[in-house]
């Protein structure tokens, strides 16, 4: 496994929160992928140790997407959303997570 480089504590940060919306279901389904938002200067490896290693799961593959947030208006004054990372982590066949922490 590869999380012998990154220590327990900043892969425990990595991953801020499973991305639950009906795109993230569609996608689970097709290609046996889970969306997650990471930290900003996550990288992929980082991604796929901290998924491994909280999930005990097989990873295959990670993608990773920069979003800029959007341009809002709060009030008169313009505003801008925090920009976000995600990660498109794909799992071995056969595996799938249920985020009560353990792997199905």
């Amino acid at each position: 496994m590869s999380t012998v480089k990154y220590s327990e504590g900043r892969l425990a940060s990595v991953l801020l929160a499973p991305i639950v919306s009906e795109k993230a279901t569609a996608v689970a389904e097709k290609h046996n992928q889970v969306l997650f938002k990471v930290m900003r200067d996550a990288t992929k490896l980082e991604i796929k140790a901290a998924v491994e290693l909280m999930f005990k799961v097989e990873v295959i593959d990670v993608n990773v997407v920069n979003v800029k947030g959007k341009t809002k208006r709060f009030g008169g004054r313009a505003g801008r959303r925090d920009h976000v990372k995600k990660a498109y982590v794909s799992l071995k066949a056969g595996q799938e997570l249920n985020f009560s922490g353990e792997a199905a």
